[in-house]
């Protein structure tokens, strides 16, 4: 009775020695993944692409979605190797399969071009949603556009006022100066001169240079006073907007070890 009830001891010592085990390998094999990807991304930066193929390769091999995208690009551009925009769109859509929001965006702007593939606006669309709702920006902006004009899906001031409103909270500047032309018309959100000044000024203070002279014209329908207001308002948006992108960046380099 000793004996067995011993080994079966064993037994579950033995597996619960070996679980973490698995997941500390696990954990380990990621996070070399990680490093490899940053030193490939900071290779192709600075133009040494036989430098950043070599850390990409041996990623791509083991199906990690962010090497994929990357060497997607270096296919697309000629890094180093010839073109090959077949070879890049491959890449991409075994990256996108695994959920990789850049890959669903570039993938999405060429299905909305038409050229590698056929032209399919509703799949542009749908890539552009899937990448929009994992936070990229520049998916936001485009997916708001897509609303705008009704490309792949039916046309929606409001939500196009939405997405533009989630990019232009991560700073991106042409969504800010977007949406602020919606407020000054008043397009699927209530019209507000004040809005549309508040936004123009944050654009500009981003460099985006048609927003300097939309603010300009607004400006000419508010009180000093408001004028005055509006800029604090601005100042507080924008300032609330830069302390977002510094948390967001702590958490981003906080992962790179974890």
């Amino acid at each position: 009775m000793f004996s067995k009830a011993n080994a079966n001891f064993k037994k579950i010592f033995n597996i619960k020695v070996t679980i973490p085990t698995i997941l500390l390998l696990a954990s380990f094999s990621a996070i070399s993944q990680g490093n490899d990807l940053e030193q490939g991304i900071y290779e192709l930066n600075r133009g040494e692409f036989q430098a950043a193929i070599a850390q990409f390769r041996p990623l791509v091999s083991e199906g990690y979605a962010p090497a994929q995208y990357q060497m997607a690009l270096v296919y697309q551009h000629g890094y180093s190797v010839p073109k090959d925009a077949m070879q890049a769109l491959e890449l991409l859509q075994l990256s996108a399969a695994q959920n990789y929001p850049d890959a669903q965006f570039e993938l999405a702007l060429i299905y909305s071009e038409g050229k590698l593939v056929k032209q399919d606006l509703k799949k542009a669309f749908d890539l552009t949603h899937m990448a929009a709702k994992k936070g990229l920006a520049s998916a936001q902006f485009n997916l708001a556009v897509m609303y705008a004009n009704g490309s792949g899906i039916k046309q929606d001031d409001f939500k196009a006022s939405r997405w533009y409103k989630s990019a232009a909270n991560q700073n991106y500047a042409l969504a800010q100066y977007n949406l602020a032309l919606l407020y000054s018309e008043g397009k699927g959100v209530e019209k507000s001169t004040e809005l549309s000044f508040v936004w123009n000024t944050i654009a500009s203070w981003n460099g985006y240079p048609d927003a300097e002279q939309s603010r300009l014209m607004d400006e000419r329908d508010l009180s000093k006073k408001k004028i005055e207001n509006n800029i604090d308002t601005a100042n507080k948006i924008y300032q609330n907007i830069r302390e977002q992108q510094k948390i967001k960046a702590k958490m981003a380099e906080k992962q790179r070890f974890y």
